[in-house]
Order: structure tokens, then sequence, then C-alpha cells
């Protein structure tokens, strides 16, 4: 069973989802959030982990068959997986926190909230899970979220200083997208030959709130 090899510790909607892709094209098999949602990814599993910390977990159970993984829910037990994976290399991708609270709340805020009548049991669960650990609760209470946002954006922060705070630097490369997020930052890090094509941009507020209505429109029918 391979362990993980690339860790992604930045949080949702810092292009989470096109370094999801990226590493794909380099070879590797992310975990994402849409892992997530495609089939039981055990959501109960990751709730478990977050709420009781000192309780082991099968981590190489929970990422089988995977290389990588980004996103949440990895990002809620960074720590945790970190301590599992200690040779992984770690991604941080990060923006300023004005623009971060903007994106989720033009996109993921509202979209995790949505359930169909006929949502398969593990849609259910993985909905849960979110509402419990993405940045600690921060979805629990929509109102609180909506209308308090340092709150939330002190959260952000807290969690990209945690990162640079505890994850050694000959292991970590930091990814600013007001910088531009390409291959020649990312290939030498990993160890990889650069790819001919351009860098994916994938999962803008636009796109994913299209691909929402998509789905919203023909999932689980």
């Amino acid at each position: 069973m391979a362990p993980l090899e690339v860790i992604g510790a930045g949080c949702s909607r810092t292009g989470t989802d096109s370094l999801r892709e990226a590493l794909n094209m380099l070879g590797y098999n992310t975990h994402h959030m849409r892992s997530m949602l495609s089939g039981d990814g055990h959501p109960e599993v990751f709730e478990e982990a977050y709420k009781n910390p000192e309780k082991p977990t099968d981590w190489d159970w929970v990422y089988e068959g995977y290389t990588a993984a980004v996103d949440c829910p990895t990002i809620s037990v960074i720590d945790q997986v970190l301590k599992h994976y200690p040779n992984a290399k770690v991604i941080l991708t990060k923006r300023d926190a004005d623009s971060w609270y903007k994106s989720v709340l033009n996109t993921i805020y509202t979209i995790h909230d949505w359930l169909p009548e006929n949502a398969p049991d593990y849609y259910v669960r993985t909905r849960k899970m979110i509402k419990t650990i993405f940045l600690d609760g921060a979805f629990q209470d929509m109102e609180k979220f909506k209308n308090e946002p340092e709150i939330f954006k002190a959260r952000y922060e807290a969690h990209n200083k945690w990162v640079l705070d505890n994850v050694p630097k000959d292991r970590l490369l930091i990814l600013d997208l007001r910088e531009g997020i390409t291959w020649e930052k990312i290939c030498p890090f990993l160890g990889k030959p650069v790819p001919s094509g351009p860098y994916p941009t994938s999962n803008s507020t636009k796109s994913l709130n299209e691909e929402f209505v998509h789905m919203r429109e023909n999932l689980f029918k």
C-alpha cells in the first residue's frame, strides 16, 4: 500500500482543485473533497479523528489507493496526517484572507448545505462531517459565518500559521495565488519533469457555481 507522498495543506478555495488536477497530471492519485462526494469516502472516520485526535486512526486504510491528498477533509486533521506520513512533501496554497473569505462565501458556503431528498447515505454523512470539521465548525452557524467574517478570517490565518510553524522547511512549498502558481515552482520541489501544457486553473467561483447547478439538476436522479 503506497503511503501519501504529497499533502496539500492549504484551505479550500486556495487553488486546491487546480492542485489536485496538477498532481494527477504528474502521476499522483489525489484525494480531495471530490473524492468524498463521488462515493463513500468514510466521512465518519475523518469526523471521529477530528473529535478524538488521541485515538488511533488507520490512515493507510482511509487513503488506500491514493498517493496525495489535498483540501478538506485532510486539512482538518492535518496534524494527524502529517504525523502518520512524516516523509510526505507538503504544499501550502494560500491567498489573502479577504479574498479567501469572499470566495468561500460565494461558493461552498451555500453549496455545502444543499441536500437532495434522494441523497444517498454517504452524501448525508459527508455533509454532516463538513459542518463539524471545516475550519473548526465554521458552517455550524451559517448566520455567524456570514455576519462575523473576521472570526473566520482569523481561523484561516491561524491554520496557515500552524503549517508554517510545524512543517520542516525542507519539506514545505508555499504557493501564493497572488504571485501565480506554475509548473516551474512545483515540479522541482516534487522532483518531477515540467509538463508541456499549462498549469491547470479550475474551480473558479463562476465555474464551481455552474458545476453545482448542473449537479443539482442531474445528481441522484
